[in-house]
């Protein structure tokens, strides 16, 4: 579907752009790259080492850290749609200054935590602005600059993606050990205001029509431009099966494995995996989800959308019943296969929504895909603290969920369908 979007008659001036040697998307994309990495310190992953600290700490139980987890993941999340709306109003380089030192400032507040109703709104704080927001705007002016090679550009940020995910754990359980992990969560508030702040605020910017550009490097020869692509609105976007499909499955996979990395230690040491091999599995882990991330970015574009979609939810099926039986042998298998299940999701959430809705309010579509993205998350790990002890301990657990991939999958074959507009925007 194809649409015409005038060329401005007087585009806006930009120094850093018109300086750039090569296209500016590349420059875009390194920075977007290192602002999702400044996510990690929000992101399970890393949230996940704070986790037997802060339970020491504060004399609390697993269950009621995930619950407040949960609850916190789930607020902050309420807020995507409109921090979406605001990225496609006012542009993603206003959007990452506020959103990058109010991260920062989230990690700081931690710091000082000394209650659960303290932990519950750092957590707030921490995943609506980490987890949802600074990846958000991230993902968004990746997506804004590329259209013909967008799965190949979010693809490519996994190699930074694998960087953050191997390096933060093992960086955390560091700071930790030698400062505590109040002091630890402070230097990461530090790191962020110190490098997403800046970068965001120096290479962050808008649509390249407004700059007299094209998406992915092309030339405008004339006053009209025509970029192939769909104009859904968000409204427009939500009345579609295909919206619901696609987040639905984003949803559950983040769930699913967010569940898993969230009690990642406590799976493996109830598997006979000290802490040590529990952490090391995440270097293998992250270079898996690069390596995937950008194999499937490559081949994403030109496949039928339900192939990756339903590709990634059968994989999370094998990745449930793999981290039920995981032991000391087949850790790193284990690993390689919750890899590859991350990596597709991040490829499939990262482009999709942008190929089958267009980019004229791509903010507010995925600010809504994301609230549902990030309610999946913060259910997932409060589903297995309960799960494990009502049921006799994770395996029962895990292989009661494997089922729900499985069936989305069946679902997502039969009906995700690209889908048309009424009218096209002309």
């Amino acid at each position: 579907m194809a649409y015409a979007r005038p060329v401005p008659d007087a585009p806006l001036r930009s120094r850093t752009i018109e300086r750039s040697p090569v296209y500016y998307g590349w420059v875009v994309l390194v920075a977007g790259t290192l602002g999702l990495m400044m996510t990690t310190p929000a992101q399970t992953v890393g949230v996940s080492v704070f986790l037997d600290p802060i339970i020491d700490d504060l004399g609390t139980t697993r269950a009621s850290v995930s619950l407040v987890y949960t609850l916190g993941t789930l607020a902050g999340a309420l807020t995507l749609p409109w921090v979406g709306r605001s990225i496609d109003r006012r542009g993603p380089r206003l959007a990452v200054g506020w959103i990058a030192a109010g991260l920062a400032l989230a990690c700081v507040y931690l710091s000082t935590v000394t209650t659960l109703v303290g932990l519950a709104i750092g957590f707030v704080f921490l995943r609506g602005l980490g987890q949802g927001a600074l990846g958000l705007v991230s993902l968004h002016v990746i997506n804004v600059w590329f259209v013909r090679r967008r799965a190949l550009a979010v693809g490519l940020t996994g190699i930074g993606m694998a960087v953050a995910t191997a390096s933060f754990p093992p960086l955390i359980e560091m700071l930790i050990a030698n400062f505590g992990w109040r002091t630890a969560y402070a230097l990461l508030g530090a790191l962020i205001a110190a490098t997403a702040l800046p970068l965001g605020l120096a290479f962050y910017r808008g649509h390249p029509e407004r700059f007299g550009q094209l998406p992915d490097g092309r030339k405008a020869k004339g006053v009209q431009v025509v970029v192939d692509e769909p104009t859904f609105t968000a409204a427009e976007a939500r009345r579609t099966a295909a919206f619901w499909l696609l987040a639905g499955s984003v949803a559950l996979l983040s769930g699913l494995g967010t569940g898993l990395i969230f009690h990642h230690f406590d799976l493996m040491a109830t598997r006979g995996i000290d802490r040590a091999a529990a952490a090391a599995v995440f270097a293998p882990f992250a270079l898996v989800v690069a390596a995937t991330n950008v194999g499937a970015g490559a081949l994403i574009d030109r496949l039928d959308p339900r192939v990756p979609v339903v590709a990634m939810l059968v994989l999370q099926a094998a990745c449930l019943a793999a981290a039920s039986v995981v032991g000391p042998a087949t850790l790193a298998l284990y690993g390689v296969v919750l890899g590859v299940t991350q990596g597709l999701m991040g490829v499939v959430s990262g482009s999709l929504f942008a190929r089958l809705f267009g980019r004229a309010a791509i903010g507010g579509i995925k600010g809504t895909a994301q609230t549902l993205s990030a309610g999946g998350a913060g259910a997932g790990p409060v589903l297995l603290a309960l799960g494990a002890p009502l049921l006799g301990g994770y395996g029962p657990a895990l292989w009661l969920l494997v089922p729900l991939p499985l069936a989305l999958a069946v679902a997502v074959a039969l009906r995700l369908r690209t889908p048309r507009q009424a009218a096209t925007a002309g």
